[in-house]
């Protein structure tokens, strides 16, 4: 039933005119008239009883116009209570990201912002593979590298660092690499993406590109569960700059291979393609890439503000 139809209907009865009901509404009578007849068919039934003169309701008219008042009236409250949700920092937000990316700043950026608006609740999913954003119900999602849907809204972060490292621990048992291919003696810790093993290691010297397809000593499909491996002493980890600056600024890790650049990997905050965002999305997605580019960001001990 459409909705304008049944408003105006309302109004003709009020109004005790189609005539009347067309002057207030800035429409014209052949109009009024026309989505009358057309609430009409839609129904089957007559409303009115239509003279010259004056119109009255019909038993089916009647029912209509006794239903019609709350069920407008609450049709009315839905949309103010969708409109507010929509326009104030208010209602759900649901996350994917990396395993480490979220633990180590994405959780402490949602503390960060949720008490400034309590008003909004979070969902985070943590998971380091891909991500149905669309048929997940996903309002916001964290990647690194190249995104294969080519439908989603991307928003780019920049590049980001990656860095071979290893404990102290193991760096005094096992020695320190000189170069990309001393890693084929040592114990590496490796990520897994689905089907892909990321094994092969590309560093840059200049202008020249040298690849090493590590050994796996570990592997694992969490990112967290390799940098933890790492702590512990069990072996040598590619890692981005986001997950492990906190453990190098404390010497709980240590940067290997300094001279050979690993390529930088882009990281990018992806969206439904809808067009429309609610503005708690909108606000706390400003809020996110503003806190990962701030070069004063720490991801250690969160102390609230």
């Amino acid at each position: 039933m459409n909705l304008d139809h049944l408003r105006l209907f309302q109004r003709i009865v009020e109004l005790g005119s189609l005539a009347a009901a067309a002057r207030e509404t800035g429409l014209s009578a052949t109009t009024v008239s026309e989505r009358l007849a057309s609430l009409e068919d839609h129904l089957g039934v007559a409303l009115l009883n239509r003279t010259t003169r004056s119109i009255s309701l019909t038993e089916a008219g009647r029912t209509l116009w006794h239903g019609a008042e709350p069920l407008l009236e609450e049709t009315a409250s839905l949309e103010s209570k969708i409109r507010h949700s929509a326009e104030t920092l208010s209602g759900p937000i649901r996350i994917s990201a990396p395993s480490d990316l979220g633990r180590n700043l994405v959780s402490i950026e949602i503390e960060r912002f949720q008490i400034k608006n309590p008003g909004v609740q979070f969902e985070l999913h943590l998971f380091d593979g891909y991500t149905d954003i669309v048929g997940d119900g996903v309002d916001i999602a964290l990647r690194f590298g190249p995104i294969p849907d080519s439908s989603l809204r991307v928003r780019s972060l920049g590049e980001r660092s990656r860095i071979v490292c290893a404990s102290p621990d193991y760096i005094t048992r096992n020695g320190r690499p000189g170069s990309p291919e001393d890693l084929l003696d040592h114990k590496c810790l490796l990520m897994r993406f689905g089907e892909l093993l990321d094994n092969q290691w590309v560093f840059l010297k200049g202008s020249r590109k040298r690849k090493v397809i590590v050994k796996g000593y570990r592997m694992s499909n969490d990112g967290h569960v390799v940098r933890m491996w790492c702590l512990a002493g069990a072996g040598i980890a590619l890692k981005s700059e986001l997950d492990i600056s906190d453990d190098l600024h404390a010497g709980r890790l240590v940067s290997l291979l300094e001279e050979f650049k690993a390529p930088p990997t882009p990281l990018q905050m992806l969206f439904p393609p809808n067009r429309r965002q609610p503005t708690r999305v909108r606000a706390f997605a400003d809020h996110l890439a503003q806190s990962i580019n701030s070069p004063s960001w720490r991801k250690a001990k969160f102390v609230a503000e």
